[in-house]
């Protein structure tokens, strides 16, 4: 960021919450654009969402806030599930683990949690998979997060492997092999947050630009890992996806 800054660039446009505050403390002038799964009020990026004040605006996913959602998915698709292991960052503080928002609903749904942390920049993949074979979990959550995000492809390689169902937080991750997803439109995030940089471009200060949520999200299927794993998708919950991959 300190680089980027130096180059003096117009705007600066991140999905990463560490770049994001890293961009926060080195400058207070290059307006910088966010798309981030958490929500920036409650972790302090902004004042409000409506007048963010200073130089940051532009979009939460709602990742974090759609965990209940997801569980609920996974409990429909997998019947008598009790056991569901979430993949997390080892090395991020526990009020901030993206594990942390399933439990509310875990307990609510009567399914137990168990966190199963990898620690970059070469996480112990396998390993995270052999303790959730020998918990006897029956199904796998990859959050969106830094250390998951580059492994995703391995991630639903290893959870075909092991005959894990696989929820991801993106649809891309879907793609990839995970087996399915609900989330906001990535590409329509992006997409908005281009207008932001063009609003910018134009003369916009970011401090009155409010930050946006999405309003509609998207349930997306993939038939084909689910065959690979021995899977028969409920038909109601088949009926009610937005993109089925075949």
């Amino acid at each position: 960021m300190a680089e980027l800054v130096e180059l003096k660039v117009d705007v600066l446009v991140s999905p990463n919450l560490p770049a994001i505050r890293a961009a926060k403390q080195a400058t207070k002038t290059i307006p910088i654009v966010m798309v981030i799964n958490w929500d920036p009020v409650a972790e302090g990026l902004i004042d409000s969402l409506e007048r963010p004040d200073g130089n940051l605006t532009g979009l939460s996913r709602l990742t974090r806030d759609l965990s209940g959602k997801r569980l609920e998915l996974l409990k429909e698709v997998v019947p008598g599930i009790s056991r569901v292991g979430v993949l997390d960052d080892a090395d991020v503080p526990l009020q901030t683990k993206a594990s942390k928002d399933y439990q509310a609903a875990g307990r609510a749904l009567k399914i137990q949690l168990q966190s199963l942390e990898i620690r970059g920049p070469n996480p112990d993949l396998e390993g995270a998979f052999q303790a959730a074979v020998k918990s006897r979990i029956g199904a796998l959550i990859a959050t969106q997060i830094t250390v998951v995000i580059p492994y995703t492809e391995k991630i639903a390689d290893l959870a075909i492997k092991n005959r894990l169902p696989l929820m991801v937080e993106t649809g891309s991750s879907v793609a990839a092999g995970g087996l399915m997803s609900y989330a906001a439109s990535d590409a329509d995030l992006f997409r908005r947050a281009a207008i932001y940089v063009d609003k910018i471009l134009k003369g916009a200060k970011p401090a009155e630009l409010p930050v946006e949520q999405p309003t509609k999200f998207e349930l997306v299927i993939n038939l084909k890992t689910a065959k690979q794993i021995g899977l028969t998708i409920p038909p109601n919950v088949l009926a009610r996806a937005d993109r089925v991959i075949k």
